[in-house]
């Protein structure tokens, strides 16, 4: 029998497992308007680690942490990261007593940091402290590391090698980007809980994280690019008109030489995918999206508020009905 969830915003969608691989503000988002339609047993979120990186000997995951705060609705609504209500009495004086304190970290945020660390220094693997800070905030359903090996980030650039949070964060992107490496991937493996939600996944959802450094390095795991491409397997653009809502992505295709375009990301992701969400800016690119062997679905990809995340987040599963997504037993 079916499994059938009633959304917040009405109607009924019957759906099997569902992964939702995401990064950055728009994943966030996307996953946050999935979580509100399924069930904790239907979704796992799956989040890229590839930039979370050590500052002031604390670990910071900003893609996981961007997701639980999303999740638990305590994110900061205007920014999209960070939490909502912060202070930043601890940045002020680490500034004051001399370091050059780049990253923004907010009072609370450094909560869940030190707690992190903790948890770390007793022995706990990655994916066991996602699950205890995802309780902990109240979160029903799985959020899913991508790897409990470190895997990061280094863009390649005329000036040499950058760690991504040095690129993105403290030198705000200016550097041209060459190309990028995963450090560590070599020894690295899908998470167990990834692993498993892969044999159990009907569906797969690209969110619309950046391609390169958000979604990248989850395919980038042994196994995982050729068990997404055998499964039913969908993306939300994150490019809209020629251009990146928030992030980076639109410079480094530029500067890669690939076309901003929603065009240019269903072209990255040729031969994985069967289905593309654009935006309705972008309808003109629907007929050449469809040569890579992608069936398309145009709508308002935008989501302005938790009704627009449910919104599209509804779209998106029924769209992937047409794609042939297997129902549970």
């Amino acid at each position: 029998m079916a499994i059938e969830q009633r959304s917040e915003v009405g109607g009924r969608r019957s759906v099997g497992h569902v992964i939702a691989l995401a990064g950055g503000v728009g994943g966030a988002k996307l996953a946050h308007g999935l979580a509100q339609i399924l069930q904790p047993e239907q979704l796992s979120i799956v989040v890229n680690t590839a930039d979370d990186f050590e500052h002031l000997g604390l670990l910071i995951c900003p893609d996981i942490d961007t997701v639980l705060y999303n999740l638990a609705e305590v994110n900061h609504l205007k920014q999209g990261w960070g939490r909502e209500d912060e202070s930043f009495k601890v940045l002020v004086e680490t500034k004051r007593l001399g370091h050059d304190a780049w990253f923004r970290l907010g009072d609370r945020d450094i909560a869940l940091h030190l707690l992190r660390r903790h948890m770390l220094d007793e022995g706990l693997s990655l994916s066991d402290i996602t699950s205890n800070l995802a309780e902990r905030l109240d979160i029903t359903h799985p959020v899913v590391a991508m790897s409990d090996q470190a895997v990061r980030t280094i863009i390649n650039t005329p000036e040499g090698e950058l760690s991504f949070q040095d690129y993105f964060v403290h030198r705000r992107c200016e550097p041209i980007m060459l190309g990028m490496t995963l450090q560590g991937l070599a020894q690295a493996r899908p998470s167990a809980a990834f692993s498993d939600a892969l044999v159990e996944a009907d569906l797969i959802v690209f969110c619309p994280s950046n391609p390169y450094v958000s979604i990248d390095p989850i395919l980038a795991l042994p196994g995982v690019q050729k068990t997404v491409a055998a499964k039913p397997a969908l993306a939300v653009s994150p490019i809209i008109g020629g251009a990146a809502l928030k992030g980076p992505a639109a410079k480094m295709m530029a500067e890669l030489g690939v076309e901003v375009s929603a065009l240019g990301v269903a072209r990255h992701y040729a031969g994985v995918l069967n289905g593309f969400v654009i935006d309705g800016q972008d309808h003109d690119l629907t007929a050449a999206i469809e040569t890579l062997g992608m069936h398309v679905h145009t709508t308002d990809t935008i989501m302005q508020d938790k009704a627009g995340r449910v919104r599209l987040a509804g779209e998106v599963l029924d769209f992937a009905k047409t794609l042939g997504v297997k129902e549970p037993a």
